[in-house]
């Protein structure tokens, strides 16, 4: 399930995903179940352009109208019949919100018998196995797809099917949608497909199509990536007669046409989010009477488009006009004036103007103006602390912009003069270091800690072993008397003196009255070289006597 989430949001632009967000939290908040339904996970699993979103809820969305205005969302029209919202989202994402429904045809032509239904039931009357499917959008199920006639497989395969045989018969704008799909996606129709798309075709099931699904398909038209090659593909089949009788490839500016999309595509690379579907209708009937292009209006559901479809032109000349006037009289003024413009008014423009100036001026908006951005100098900038982190930032860097693209700074020189009076006062100095204790300072503080440590390492050390009696320190190690041979027996080694251990702390004193020493000392011991330092404590010695005569023990006194 999380595959086909992540899928989604990588999909998705921005604005779309919030569009997502904005209609999931509108149906949490109603208590209504929803899902992202037909094209959209048809272009999300195939990797083309996602247009616009489809959602369906199994309720009425038409009751949540209101909800969708408060959250941020325009209506651009509503289907009582079917019972479908379209909206505008922010961001100028276009998308639907209709009600999961079956459709009963009595009669090939007439308008379907139309009931609230399932998701499941939903998807089995829809046209095409990729467009049936659905994927939830709820809590506990979030993610989860609903694939009942394998799409996905189709998809992959890139095949066009039908879901049953009657699907030509009972809804004739499937025919159209086919050839248009086929010339989109550069995709055959499966065998049986094939075989029922041309009987459709034969028997003239067309000829029973109804306004409303006219109306769609001339709306589809405006957001293809290659209007000029459907058009075609649809003259073709014969079809675009179907949507107006007037209407052939004759009647398209083609050359407009072509240099709309080209436009298009470089202002997308630019970071552009640009809908050209209003120009694209333009330049689709450029040589239409107006009467059939007010025909054509009419029929299209929804009245975002037509409005600017109607409105394209008077807005591209207001432009024109703006751009000729003094307020465009500097390179700074034209880019500050194009820059706040609608970018589908500045693209529409570009290909329509007659005026050399206005038509130059666009275009050094997308070339030349736009490398003068790359002489502002960033490493200088950051030596002199003027960074992103600064709130005047923004500023400091549109007015050096700005005086670079009117000429008014010609060198780096100038630049860096310009902003030296911006950069911030440098830092105060880091706090001096602290002294730290000299070698006899730390030698002086150092014996009590460290020579307690020493004690007490010791201490743990010996734990353990047994001590017959006390050692009085010594300066050296302490000998043992020879010991008495017996008669005839080879004398024995004596045994080596364990090496001096390291000086300890103070000697620990013994438990109770003190016993003299086993063995008495052959001579005194030395006095301490440093009387100031404390003796060191020898190492200890187990009282193991040595052959027969070993040390006696003293007798109490």
């Amino acid at each position: 399930m999380a595959d086909y989430i992540y899928t989604m949001e990588i999909r998705l632009t921005p604005d779309q995903m919030k569009g997502v967000n904005l209609v999931q939290e509108v149906a949490r908040a109603a208590g209504i179940t929803l899902y992202l339904t037909g094209g959209a996970i048809r272009d999300i699993v195939s990797g083309f352009t996602i247009r616009d979103l489809d959602f369906t809820v199994q309720g009425n969305p038409l009751k949540l109208q209101k909800d969708f205005e408060r959250a941020g969302a325009q209506l651009a029209g509503h289907d009582e019949d079917v019972r479908t919202l379209f909206l505008v989202l922010p961001g100028n994402v276009r998308a639907e919100v209709g009600m999961a429904h079956t459709e009963h045809y009595e009669k090939a032509g007439k308008p379907p018998a139309i009931a609230p239904a399932s998701i499941q039931e939903d998807l089995r009357r829809r046209d095409f196995t990729v467009n049936a499917m659905a994927l939830s959008l709820n809590e506990g199920s979030r993610g989860l797809l609903l694939d009942p006639f394998n799409g996905v497989a189709d998809i992959e395969a890139k095949l066009l099917r039908v879901l049953h045989n009657y699907s030509f018969v009972e809804d004739p704008s499937r025919l159209i949608r086919a050839t248009r799909f086929g010339a989109r996606f550069h995709w055959p129709m499966e065998e049986r497909t094939q075989q029922r798309y041309d009987s459709a075709k034969e028997n003239n099931y067309i000829d029973h199509i109804g306004k409303s699904a006219v109306g769609h398909e001339i709306a589809q038209l405006a957001h293809e990536d290659d209007p000029l090659g459907v058009v075609r593909a649809l003259e073709k089949e014969e079809w675009l007669k179907v949507l107006h009788s007037h209407w052939t490839t004759a009647k398209v500016d083609t050359n407009g046409l072509n240099q709309l999309m080209k436009t298009r595509q470089q202002m997308v690379d630019l970071g552009y989010t640009v809908d050209p579907s209003a120009a694209v209708m333009h330049f689709l009937t450029a040589h239409l009477p107006e009467k059939d292009i007010a025909d054509l209006r009419r029929q299209i559901p929804r009245k975002d488009l037509v409005e600017a479809w109607r409105n394209v032109e008077d807005h591209a000349k207001e432009l024109a006009k703006r751009l000729s006037s003094k307020e465009a009289a500097t390179p700074s003024r034209t880019w500050n004036l194009l820059s706040g413009a609608r970018a589908e008014m500045i693209l529409f423009l570009a290909v329509t103007a007659r005026q050399q100036a206005v038509e130059q001026k666009i275009k050094n908006f997308f070339t030349k103006w736009r490398q003068v951005q790359q002489r502002i100098p960033l490493p200088e900038m950051t030596e002199l602390l003027i960074t992103p982190q600064l709130p005047e930032y923004p500023k400091i860097a549109r007015d050096v912009f700005m005086l670079l693209l009117d000429g008014r700074l010609r060198s780096r020189t100038e630049t860096l003069k310009f902003l030296k009076p911006f950069a911030p006062p440098p830092p105060p100095p880091p706090p001096p270091p602290r002294r730290g204790r000299g070698p006899k300072a730390a030698a002086a503080v150092a014996p009590e800690g460290a020579e307690g440590k020493k004690g007490e390492a010791a201490k743990v050390k010996g734990k353990g072993k047994k001590v017959e009696a006390p050692v009085t320190a010594v300066a050296g190690p302490v000998p043992l008397p020879p010991a008495k041979a017996k008669p005839g027996a080879s004398p024995k080694p004596e045994p080596q003196a364990k090496p001096q251990a390291k000086p300890q702390a103070k000697p620990a004193k013994p438990a109770g009255k003190a016993v003299k020493p086993a063995v008495k000392p052959a001579s005194k011991a030395a006095p301490a070289k440093h009387p100031q330092k404390k003796a060191a404590k020898p190492a200890r010695r187990s009282a193991k006597p040595v052959g027969k005569h070993a040390a006696k023990k003293p007798k109490k006194r």
